[in-house]
């Protein structure tokens, strides 16, 4: 749940937590997440907002920018790699055929990738440390934020369908007794892959 997700940032160290709920929010897209988050970090103040790469339910990859725009920040995105020293923050973002090195004047917004480094873990410490520590509900109404602007009525896109996932078939086996080599190409070349 989000509150444990709270705890868990404040065993890591983080001084202070900020949970948003409210009814309104139900059915939030991009646009309602990065407007409620951008009126937060307003609010709380900042110097660098760290975030991930993509979310696990839209999986857009979007909301970084959008937070940038909205604070009217400069971004840097998909970064492997983040250092902040002297008021910049930098970073290398890696390519398929290249490697980019990147950096933006503070404040500013940046996003990592699951290749940015190992993941932490909260010490015993930092756990009963974080259980001290505030943790803040905000709705809306405390964001300024109308319900109409955020949710299902203010949503920019709409979901017209849903539909399982087909079952998937079994595969075909092939035992190479001296031809598996023209049945694969044949399968290959069926599939259109060659």
């Amino acid at each position: 749940d989000a509150r444990d997700a709270v705890r868990k940032a404040l065993s890591m160290g983080a001084d202070r937590g900020v949970h948003v709920e409210d009814e309104g929010l139900h059915g939030t897209d991009v646009m309602g997440t990065s407007l409620v988050l951008a009126r937060v970090v307003e609010r709380v103040g900042f110097d660098l907002v760290v975030m991930g790469m993509a979310s696990t339910d839209g999986t857009a990859g979007v909301v970084p920018a959008l937070l940038a725009e909205r604070l009217g920040v400069p971004q840097v995105t998909l970064l492997s790699q983040v250092s902040v020293a002297g008021g910049v923050v930098s970073g290398r973002r890696d390519g398929d055929a290249a490697s980019e090195e990147l950096q933006a004047s503070l404040p500013a917004v940046v996003s990592v990738t699951d290749q940015s480094g190992e993941a932490r873990y909260p010490s015993f410490k930092g756990i009963m440390a974080a259980k001290k520590k505030p943790v803040e509900s905000w709705g809306l109404s405390d964001l300024g934020i109308e319900a109409g602007s955020v949710g299902l009525a203010g949503a920019w896109t709409v979901v017209e369908a849903v539909a399982a996932r087909p079952a998937r078939s079994a595969g075909t086996i092939v035992k190479d007794e001296g031809e598996g080599g023209r049945q694969l190409a044949q399968f290959l070349a069926g599939q259109k892959f060659i």
